[in-house]
This record gives structure tokens, C-alpha cells and sequence, in this order.
């Protein structure tokens, strides 16, 4: 299925976000921190950045809060998506502070990571991209629901980061697999993380109608997942050779996820940019996307 694509200028297409609060995961840099210096110019009430490190974290929060609209206040949440205790001590951390939740970007991932396992056991790619995001979409739903029954100007939104890649998965999730951390090859893994991104984000929607849900692929942009040390060769080839000729700027990274976040979408789809419909293949398994939901 495809559409259109849409024209999208974020300095004149966001509308004003009055009152609004968003929270964005793995925004201390690259497309998480691009999204939140352009949404903070829309005066939303409050905007929460989550980053691993503290320091790093506290650095974007500063740069975020220097050219945000008046009265729009820049928040640190100290997060780590590889660790159940951590999201929940976030959560519950986020939950004691705001009152509403208008947008929530799921957004923070990891690509390239050595062989590992997260603190709960699971390979680091799903773990940390898929896994980790569940939890925490699961305890933020409640606070989802309350604002958009709450809002009269339409539904809380949540924009989930996958990616294009998710095409070259070799035919399904392997679960058997998904507690070892070498269990397949390394750029497959990712891959697998960003399917289940995907087809998470469909079950969600199905399950849950009061807030609305999208997937998203930023396209090839310049951010950090791009500067780790090359794993397996088919990662190398990605990092080395695909990625230096095909990378675009963030401002330019950061229209599709912005544009899913304030504009007309179909809850569950997937887009690419900018707001073109384009789900292919195992983007529309509802077999494997009700074993994800059962699994996950």
C-alpha cells in the first residue's frame, strides 16, 4: 500500500502546541534532539528528553531550553531501554511529575551493538528497541488515555522510529533466538528490532483506540547509530559504504516523525517521508504481529 507524499516544513507546519506536554526517548542527540529543538519553538507546556547519560543528557536539555518558546520548560529523564528497573524507575519518576501526555516518541535505538544480552536477558537489539519501548509504552498507556479523553482537539499520539530496513528481514521474527545474544547475524538483529517496531505499533493500535499510533522511517540520516565500531561485515558495509552516500541532515531526518506527530494519520499504519503510506510485505503478517504481541 502507498500514497502520496506530503510537503512539510516544521518552522511553518507545527501548530501551536499550547499546554502539550511530550516525552522523547533517546534524545540527548541525533534525531531525538533535532525533534525537540523544533517542537520546543511551538510552545508546548513541557518536554521531557531521556538519555542513558546524565551529563550528555543534561548538555541537550540546556540547548533545548535556550531556543524554546517562552514558558516552555525542558525536562531531563534519566532512562535506560536495556534495563526493566530502569524504565519502571522512569516511569514512575515521569508519572509523579506531569499530569498529561500528548505525544510520546519512541525513538531511542541502538544499531551495531557488540553481541550482548540485556539485564533481563534478551538480545540487545530487541531488547533495548523493541522490548524496552513496550514496557514503557505499557506503563505511560493509562496517562495516554486519561489526556486524550481529556483533550478535546483529538487524541494522544505516540510515533514509533522503525525503519525501512525492516524489508530485508529473511521471512520472520526468530523468538527462538531472541535470548541469545549472537544468535544470528548482527545486522539481522537490528533489523528484526525494527520489524517488531512496526508491527508492535499495529497490535497497539488495535488493542488500545483511545490514543492513536504511528511507525516511522526517518530515512538515511546522519546520527550517531552510524558512528558506532563496525560489527559483521554486512553491518560494516552499511556504516562504511551505504551510509556516508545516503545520509541526509536531521533537519531533514526529523520531518516524517514530526509530521506523524501533529497531522492526520491512520492509527496503526506505517509512513515514510513524508507521510507516504508504504507497508510491504511482512509489514502486513497479522499472523507475526499477533505472536509479537502474545511473545512481547
Amino acid at each position: 500500500m502507498a500514497s502520496i507524499k506530503h510537503s512539510f516544513n516544521p518552522a511553518t507546519d507545527i501548530p501551536p502546541l499550547n499546554n502539550k506536554v511530550i516525552l522523547i526517548t533517546g534524545a540527548n542527540t541525533g534525531l531525538g534532539k533535532q525533534t525537540a529543538l523544533e517542537l520546543a519553538q511551538h510552545s508546548p507546556a513541557q518536554i521531557w528528553l531521556t538519555s542513558r547519560d546524565f551529563t550528555k543528557g543534561q548538555t541537550a536539555v540546556e540547548e533545548v531550553q535556550k531556543i524554546a518558546s517562552p514558558g516552555t520548560k525542558i525536562h531531563l529523564l534519566q532512562l535506560d531501554l536495556s534495563s526493566f528497573a530502569s524504565i519502571k524507575s522512569a516511569a514512575k519518576t515521569f508519572l509523579s511529575s506531569v499530569s498529561r501526555l500528548d505525544i510520546l516518541f519512541l525513538n531511542a535505538g541502538v544499531l551495531g551493538h557488540p553481541p550482548a544480552l540485556t539485564d533481563e536477558g534478551y538480545e540487545i537489539h530487541m531488547g533495548t528497541n523493541h522490548l524496552g519501548h513496550a514496557l514503557l509504552l505499557k506503563l505511560l498507556t493509562p496517562l495516554l488515555n486519561k489526556t486524550s479523553q481529556e483533550t478535546p482537539g483529538g487524541p494522544s499520539r505516540v510515533v514509533s522510529l522503525t525503519s525501512i530496513g525492516y524489508r530485508l528481514s529473511d521471512s520472520s521474527i526468530h523468538f527462538h533466538k531472541l535470548r541469545q545474544p549472537d544468535g544470528l547475524p548482527q545486522i539481522l538483529r537490528y533489523i528484526q528490532s525494527k520489524l517488531a517496531n512496526l508491527l508492535y505499533a499495529k497490535e497497539v493500535a488495535k488493542r488500545y483506540r483511545e490514543s492513536k499510533i504511528v511507525s516511522v522511517h526517518p530515512g538515511e540520516v546522519d546520527t550517531e547509530l552510524f558512528s558506532r565500531e563496525p560489527g559483521d561485515e554486512q553491518v560494516r558495509f552499511l556504516v562504511e559504504e551505504v551510509a556516508p552516500k545516503r545520509v541526509g541532515s536531521l533537519e531533514e531526518g526529523v520531518k516524517n516523525q514530526i509530521w506523524a506527530a501533529v497531522a492526520e494519520v491512520e492509527s496503526g499504519a506505517y509512513y515514510e517521508p513524508v507521510g507516504r503510506r508504504a507497508e510491504e510485505g511482512l509489514a502486513n503478517d497479522v499472523v507475526m504481529a499477533r505472536m509479537l504481541w502474545e511473545w512481547t
